[in-house]
């Protein structure tokens, strides 16, 4: 048993990684577009992590309640999620406050001197 691959790795990487992470990414997007706070992007991931868990299941026969795996899948979707969170809040803070913040990154801002 591996760390995160079930049986076939390309099944991982195409559900959860491409898939999952795609709607995670869109997810943390969406509640930082509208100013909503962080903790709730890490909730939404738990009904997201269950529905690929049910597809991972219903599709390719995996384990449905396996711990190991939702924690494994929850990992990746939570990840997806805080990276679409906070590229758009850095962007959004830049935009927004111009006069107060220049960007640092794409990942941060800081105040102008």
């Amino acid at each position: 048993m591996s760390l995160f691959i079930e049986d076939n790795p390309w099944i991982f990487v195409i559900m959860t990684v491409i898939f999952g992470g795609g709607a995670a990414f869109l997810t943390g997007r969406g509640l930082a577009m509208k100013w909503r706070p962080v903790w709730m992007a890490l909730l939404a991931m738990v009904p997201l992590t269950a529905a690929m868990r049910f597809l991972h299941f219903a599709l390719f026969n995996a384990d449905l309640l396996s711990a190991h795996y939702f924690l494994s899948d929850f990992i990746v979707l939570v990840a997806g999620s805080l990276l679409g969170y906070r590229l758009t809040l850095a962007r959004k803070m830049v935009q927004q406050y111009p006069w107060l913040y220049e960007s640092a990154g794409p990942l941060s801002w800081r105040t102008k001197a």
